[in-house]
Parts: C-alpha cells; sequence; structure tokens
C-alpha cells in the first residue's frame, strides 16, 4: 500500500469515521453563459470531472445545467438574477415558489450548496434596483430553506464588487461607502447569523489596467512583490488580492462586527487574455500567470496578513470566453477556454484519480466514459489525508474489502498513492454492499462517478 498507510488505532479510527470532517478547499470557478459557441452543460460537467475544480458558480438556476452537474461530486452555486430579486422579496412564498421550481427538482443529485440573490447588486447602475429588496429577498430565501430542511446544506449569500467600499486603501482603514452602510450592515448581520459566506467580486486586474504608473504589475499578478505594500498598522502584502480581501474584513469589522466569525469568499477573480487596442495589461502571458498563482492560492489554505489562520475560498473567472458579453473587449476574454473547448493558454487544471481518467479538454478523448448502468465510487480528490487513512484502514480491516490489489506486488499499487488506494477500496466496498448512494459516503469524501476509474491493469470492480 501507500507508504502513508499506517494502521490506526480502533479508537482513533471509529473517531474520524464519525466525527465531522475539517472543511477541505479546493478551487472554484465561474461557468458563464453568454456566448453562442459553447460546449453543452452535459460536456462541461463531464470534462470538470476530470480537473482539481470541486465547485462551479454559475449565474442563474439553468436547469439543463443543474441536471448534468447531478452525480458528479462537483458542488454547484446558483442564482437569482438581479431582475428577479424584487419578485422574491415580496414574501416567503415567492421565494418557496423559485426555490421549488428551480431546485428543489434537482436535488440531493445535485450537490447546491449556495444561492446568490443578484450579483454586484448594490452597485449596478440600474435605478430600478431597491436596496432594502436585496436583504429582504435574502430573509425570505433563508426562510424558504428553512421550512424545506435545507438551510444547513444550501447557504444564502450575495456577491459585492469592490465599490461597495468607500476606499480600499489602507486595506486597515477601509469602510463601506457611507450610502451603503444600512444595508451593509443588515446583510453581514443576515450572514453572521446565517454561517453564511461574504462574497466579493475581486479584479487586481482593472486597478492595473487604470493605473499602470502606480501600481507594479507583480503586485497586481500575486506575484511576490519587492518591497510590497505595507498597511500603517503594520501589515505587509505582497500582492494586491490579499490586500484587498483585508479591506473587506475591515470595512466589516468597522461594523461592529469584529468578534463574529464571518468567512471571506473571493466570488470572482481572473485576468483576460486580451483587451481593447492599447490595453497592455491583457495579455495571454498575463492571465495564464494570474490564474495559475490564483489557482495555487486557492489551494494553499493561507489566509491573509491581517488574518494569517482565515482561509480564503476562491472561484476562478472564468471558464469560457463570452463572444456575446458586452463592454470592452476584454470581458468577453477573461475565460480559460475558448467556446470550441480549446485552452486559451496554458493552465494545469489536470487531476488525478478524478472520474474520467484525468485528460483536460473538450476535444480529446475520455477515458472510461459513460457506461449504461456500470457506477464506480471514488474518493474526491480534495478529501481530507487523514480521513481518508482511516477510511482505507476500515474498508481493509473491518469492512471486509480484499486490498491485495493495492499491496506493493498489486496491479493497484502503482501510483503509490493514499488517494489511488483509497479510491480502490472504497469502491470494492461499496460494490460489496449493494451500490446504495450512502456506502459511498464515507463522511463525505467519497463520489460516485459514471466514468470508469480504472487504468493499465488495474481494474475496479463493479457490480
Amino acid at each position: 500500500m501507500a507508504k502513508t498507510h499506517l494502521l490506526l488505532h480502533p479508537i482513533l479510527l471509529l473517531l474520524l469515521l464519525l466525527n465531522p470532517l475539517p472543511k477541505v478547499y479546493g478551487v472554484g470557478i465561474n461557468y458563464g453563459t453568454l456566448g453562442n459557441n459553447l460546449p453543452s452543460p452535459k460536456k462541461v460537467a463531464q470534462l470538470l470531472q476530470s480537473t482539481l475544480i470541486d465547485k462551479v458558480k454559475i449565474y442563474d438556476s439553468n436547469p439543463e445545467i443543474l441536471q448534468a452537474f447531478s452525480n458528479t461530486g462537483i458542488d454547484l452555486i446558483v442564482a437569482v438574477e438581479n431582475y428577479h430579486v424584487a419578485n422574491i422579496s415580496s414574501d416567503v412564498p415567492a421565494a418557496d415558489a423559485w426555490l421549488a421550481s428551480r431546485i428543489v427538482p434537482f436535488i440531493p443529485a445535485t450537490s447546491v450548496v449556495a444561492i446568490c440573490i443578484g450579483n454586484e447588486y448594490l452597485t449596478t447602475d440600474d435605478d430600478k434596483l431597491e436596496a432594502n429588496a436585496l436583504v429582504q429577498a435574502m430573509q425570505n430565501m433563508h426562510a424558504a430553506l428553512v421550512s424545506r430542511g435545507l438551510d444547513r446544506k444550501i447557504k444564502v449569500t450575495t456577491p459585492h464588487s469592490m465599490a461597495i467600499l468607500a476606499s480600499s486603501f489602507p486595506p486597515s482603514a477601509s469602510t463601506f461607502a457611507l450610502n451603503l452602510m444600512p444595508t451593509m450592515t443588515a446583510i453581514v448581520g443576515f450572514l453572521a447569523d446565517t454561517g453564511a459566506p461574504f462574497m466579493v467580486n475581486a479584479y487586481p486586474y482593472f486597478a492595473y489596467r487604470d493605473n499602470p504608473g502606480t501600481v507594479s504589475l507583480e503586485y497586481a499578478l500575486l506575484g511576490n512583490a519587492t518591497p510590497g505594500v505595507h498597511d500603517p498598522k503594520g501589515y505587509a502584502y505582497s500582492n494586491m488580492l490579499d490586500a484587498q480581501i483585508d479591506a473587506i474584513r475591515s470595512a466589516i469589522n468597522a461594523l461592529g462586527f469584529g468578534n463574529r466569525r464571518i468567512e471571506i469568499t473571493v466570488s470572482e477573480s481572473g485576468w483576460p487574455s486580451k483587451g481593447e487596442s492599447g490595453d497592455t495589461a491583457a495579455t495571454p502571458q498575463n492571465a495564464k500567470t494570474y490564474n495559475t498563482r490564483l489557482i495555487e492560492r486557492a489551494q494553499s489554505y493561507k489566509g491573509t496578513p491581517m488574518k494569517p489562520k482565515d482561509k480564503v475560498e476562491i472561484f476562478v473567472f472564468a471558464l469560457f470566453n463570452e463572444n456575446k458579453k458586452e463592454g470592452r473587449a476584454s470581458e468577453r476574454n477573461f475565460g480559460i477556454f475558448n467556446g470550441d473547448g480549446s485552452k486559451v493558454y496554458e493552465v494545469d487544471l489536470s487531476c488525478q484519480f478524478c472520474s474520467n481518467g484525468g485528460t483536460v479538454g473538450f476535444s480529446e478523448k475520455v477515458s472510461g466514459g459513460f457506461r449504461g448502468p456500470s457506477v464506480w465510487c471514488v474518493a474526491k480528490p480534495h478529501a481530507d489525508e487523514k480521513v481518508l487513512q482511516a477510511v482505507l484502514d476500515f474498508c481493509c480491516g473491518p469492512g471486509g474489502v480484499d486490498c491485495r490489489e493495492v499491496y506493493e506486488s498489486g496491479d493497484c499499487f502503482q501510483p503509490d498513492k493514499l488517494l489511488a488506494h483509497a479510491s480502490y477500496a472504497m469502491n470494492a466496498y461499496y460494490q460489496m454492499h449493494g451500490r446504495n448512494y450512502w456506502n459511498c459516503d464515507f463522511k463525505g469524501t467519497g463520489l460516485v462517478t459514471f466514468g470508469d476509474p480504472s487504468y493499465g491493469r488495474c481494474r475496479y470492480p463493479q457490480q
């Protein structure tokens, strides 16, 4: 077995399997659909199963997308569009009707974990959007979730732009815009009470594009800028994104919520590969550099100078270039992929032992495609290793699985990785016990897949 395999004490094994999992942070991505040349949602879902992406955020509640992501092990964040917020704000039955028609038919097969009420709702140019309606819509949607017993699984939040701040520098002195103070106080209080994250769309690109003479490119590109930027309270920033996150944190604290736990999620961040004539910032190389570092940042479990132990979840913007999006050329060129499925530039999204064999690309042949009723169970790519070790020990011990194939002389020993060995054992247990969905739970570390994870001489058993 993997070198990490050590037989755990039975009591420790029991505790690890029964206690709640620590939160595992993966990489999220925004999936926009304002294009006339994009792959089908089913093809997108199949592609993403072979990547390190484990969360997808969309801008509506497209039923085709919700159906496509069923049984993929990928979490989905859906949205109520800005124009629909007023209706949801009218009363709880209106929110429940939306929930009943848009979300309930697809769960639990599709793992919906959050509903975003609007997008940058408070800073759009639409005078018809009432700030109070946003708060009421969030409260109504949460109440509808509570009535259905879904509030622990599905959180309600709203993504903001950085324009909600009066000023973002220095980070330690940042506050929300004066005219938004009452609304932001209500929103932050709601998030604190319900355990939902504060979402912000943060783009160092725009700051650099508009001020190239005063903002360092390396600082904007998530590099380790030297000497960086120093806050009067002693915090040192080597990149702008961390400074933007801490500016939001300071604004939250200034409202009097410093003693409440509110997680900050970067709901959008990215860099375009192409812009208007004269936009020297929007290049494929800069986009590749920023998004590569952003993905590394998302996986690093690092906090910020102000809160180094508070992990920040990140959603990369975006999956596709969207050729029907309005605005400047840069708005249509934030994607990692073109509409035809080819990569705009090379960013490593590959993942070993994901459900389709690890290839990344829409035009590439996918190993282990869908095979009718055949189904397997594998370990999630970002599963906690201590829990995976406990699962492996359980399956190969009390669980009764024959694990000789993952011993050193077995066909599934290579690669000698805990994730690979645990996947084999989890699948064998799942097949032995009737392939019920609960037999592939393993405290949230397993996922059911229709793609055969077998490789080379290593064959994963099936019922």
